[in-house]
């Protein structure tokens, strides 16, 4: 897919909270990267990696400790009113008057917001059409996230920020919130996404960036993350055979290897090769390699090994 020129551009970007020293926290630290007009890019990492700091600072609701961001070509908090009226943005919480019905609540939106789609017309988009007179305190979570998402869009945004839209929907709304997110980057809109399930990523995103602790642990297109982290082999040795009695690890082209309690992990880029080699050396050996378990690259993997990674350095 072929994508436009530069709509956002963040460099060297700092959140910090509180004050300096021990007694505030850092909760981004200095990352950078760029989203393409038409492009969809997903922020994704485990709870507190920063995703959502990050994304309030590209939205302008804060302004940032330290470097950088561009939204438009402007700066989204010192230059909100010419960024706000170009982008929708779906919050993890609505916060909306319960009392008020869904109609007049999107008609309220509606009413601040500039060249606004019809209220049928957003309120159709994420199938609230028959809900449009039940009042906020009587949808479900579910609805309220398709209510968020229809005032996201009534703007008609050129940059849509979405956090965490698919939280709380069945798997019948996130399959039709999937498609609706498709549709509008198929439309041109650009699309900056944070989430916590991975296939969904997997299934949106043109690139997408894994945070962890603050930083940008990996970033690029799905393809170049998955090929940045390879396969893995694991198993438990019998009894009486340590790491040294396997084959060389280079007649298995696995690359390296660690010890997780009882259970050995070897890692490949090779995998249908590697598995083949260790099978037959068990079986010239007569031994059988417990709880064996193989895994081809996949954006778990990759979201996984840097979430390992940073539990072992954390010991």
């Amino acid at each position: 897919m072929n994508f436009g020129d530069t709509v956002i551009e963040v460099t060297g970007l700092r959140r910090r909270y509180g004050p300096p020293g021990d007694k505030g926290f850092e909760a981004v630290r200095g990352i950078s990267f760029s989203v393409a007009r038409g492009e969809l890019f997903a922020l994704l990492g485990t709870n507190g990696a920063g995703k959502t700091s990050t994304v309030e600072l590209l939205e302008g609701l804060a302004a940032p400790t330290g470097g950088q961001v561009r939204v438009l070509g402007h700066d989204p908090f010192a230059e909100r009113a010419a960024v706000r009226p170009r982008i929708g943005v779906m919050l993890q919480e609505g916060g909306f008057p319960t009392d008020l019905t869904v109609a007049e609540t999107a008609r309220m939106w509606a009413g601040c917001t500039s060249g606004a789609r019809p209220v049928a017309e957003a309120l159709d988009m994420v199938g609230l059409a028959g809900r449009r007179d039940v009042r906020i305190k009587q949808l479900s979570g579910g609805e309220r996230r398709r209510l968020d998402l229809a005032l996201a869009l009534i703007g008609r945004p050129e940059v849509l920020f979405l956090d965490e839209p698919t939280t709380g929907l069945d798997a019948e709304g996130r399959r039709d919130t999937q498609r609706l997110v498709r549709e509008l980057r198929d439309g041109g809109t650009t699309v900056v996404l944070t989430t916590h399930y991975l296939e969904e990523a997997e299934a949106l995103a043109d690139r997408l960036a894994i945070l962890h602790e603050g930083r940008i642990a990996t970033c690029g297109s799905l393809a170049e993350v998955i090929a940045s982290h390879p396969a893995r082999i694991s198993f438990r040795l019998p009894d009486g055979l340590l790491p040294g009695d396997l084959p060389p690890l280079p007649e298995l082209a696995v690359e390296g290897h660690r010890l997780d309690g009882e259970r050995i992990v070897l890692h490949t880029q090779r995998l249908q090769h590697s598995l083949t080699g260790l099978l037959r050396w068990a079986e010239a050996k007569g031994v059988e390699l417990d709880r064996l378990d193989a895994r081809g690259s996949s954006l778990e993997e990759a979201f996984l090994a840097i979430a390992d990674r940073a539990t072992r350095s954390a010991r």
